[in-house]
């Protein structure tokens, strides 16, 4: 996870989201979570240009045609049905991601967290809190990799499908696009030369039965 800053309301969203969602508050002040009105879909095409197509939690691309794109309401529906038509409480999250986070209010927020609260270890490419944090800040950042299950296998070989192409050529500018954090993590830890022995631990425990 990294920093991310909070991108302007859409022009649109006046009308085509939080009208409507005020409306039906109004209406139906007793729901809330699943049996409001989805209108914050109408959005998504925004909220995925707003955002670069970057999953705020896993940090990667989401494919348009396979890479579901949704909106996290990072405080939730369920809990907060007032700000369920609120831009600024809109995250743009991959559907697994944003299932594994649920209601759970103790996961850190990409709009306020700082730089370097999350680091990659290579080559492991699993993430870990950051050497400069307290032990609070360090235990948030645990609890919220534990929660949304970061350094499980499908995010681990999510990272290695976007780390692979560049240790076979392709640009570091392919990376910063499609997996920024994981970038910045070569960057700020010197990693760019493909000749580092890192590299070479990484192709031995990635390979088939290591």
């Amino acid at each position: 996870m990294r920093p991310i800053k909070p991108q302007p309301e859409p022009a649109s969203f006046y009308e085509q989201v939080q009208k409507k969602g005020e409306e039906f508050l109004v209406q139906h002040p007793n729901l809330k979570g699943s049996k409001l009105k989805p209108y914050w879909r109408a959005c998504i095409p925004e909220l995925r240009e707003a955002y670069s197509h970057i999953c705020a939690y896993t940090c990667h691309w989401i494919c348009p045609d396979t890479g579901a794109a949704t909106v996290d309401h990072f405080k939730p529906k369920e809990l907060y049905p007032q700000d369920a038509y609120r831009w600024s409480n809109y995250r743009l999250v991959c559907s697994l991601l944003n299932s594994r986070k649920g209601v759970n209010e103790e996961i850190l927020d990409p709009f306020t967290i700082q730089d370097g609260w999350f680091t990659l270890h290579f080559p492991s490419l699993q993430l870990k809190p950051g050497e400069v944090l307290t032990q609070e800040e360090a235990y948030k950042v645990e609890r919220t990799i534990r929660i949304l299950k970061l350094n499980d296998m499908t995010c681990i070989n999510g990272r290695k499908s976007w780390l692979i192409p560049y240790l076979k050529g392709a640009p570091l500018s392919f990376m910063e696009e499609k997996a920024p954090f994981l970038a910045e993590e070569l960057k700020r830890q010197k990693l760019l030369d493909l000749g580092h022995p890192i590299w070479q631990t990484f192709h031995k425990i990635s390979s088939p039965g290591a």
